[in-house]
């Protein structure tokens, strides 16, 4: 599935099928080719992120690598609960790491075996894992796997910038807004993304916000 989604190419074909990109490509180029190295540890911050700042997830992420001497599955699972609230990681988000943990070390889910498969196939086995919602499905598939025909209206500034641009109410009517994007959706969020970031002055920061 692994594929880059801002290219030449696509940008072209995209442009065409609506002018909110044009307009979009106009003012800012292109944007960047965000992208995350897949696999579980990258899994583990996208869950992190799940409506808090990247930054607040970025530093319990850093607290919690301090408690072992390897990020994997086995280790998350010997650490305590007074050790995840000393990370600042609720007991929500404590449960989910453990519940992603315990599915891949009893072969519930292959991360390495994601490329392999469909999109659908590795939404239902990710959103089968408490936790996991369509969001974080989302984010992972585009950054980690490249996924080229995703938009994820769980994510607030997605939302917000298609509320501004087009005037959409609703999601169902952001829905069938992207209808005529397929299958370049990807491609569409990121420039969403790249307009929201630059309009206010967060051209270095990564996206990804969930509602």
């Amino acid at each position: 599935m692994s594929s880059i989604i801002v290219n030449e190419k696509d940008i072209s074909l995209l442009i065409q099928t609506d002018q909110l990109f044009a307009e979009i490509h106009h003012l800012h180029q292109s944007p960047p080719n965000w992208s995350r190295p897949p696999g579980f540890t990258t899994l583990a911050k996208i869950i992190l992120e799940q409506q808090v700042s990247l930054s607040s997830a970025h530093a319990h992420f850093l607290k919690l690598e301090g408690y072992i001497k390897e990020f994997t599955p086995a280790n998350i699972l010997k650490i305590s609960d007074d050790e995840m609230r000393n990370c600042q990681i609720s007991r929500q988000k404590s449960k989910y790491l453990r519940e992603l943990s315990n599915a891949i070390l009893y072969k519930e889910i292959d991360l390495e075996e994601f490329p392999n498969l469909d999109e659908v196939e590795i939404r239902k086995q990710l959103t089968s894992i408490k936790g996991i919602g369509h969001w974080t499905a989302d984010v992972y598939l585009m950054f980690c796997l490249g996924a080229k025909d995703i938009l994820p209206l769980g994510d607030i500034a997605i939302v917000n910038t298609l509320k501004e641009l087009t005037g959409a109410k609703n999601k169902e009517e952001m829905l069938a807004l992207s209808e005529k994007w397929k299958p370049f959706r990807s491609l569409a969020t990121y420039f969403l993304w790249h307009h929201y970031l630059i309009k206010r002055n967060r051209q270095s920061s990564q996206p990804g916000y969930s509602s």
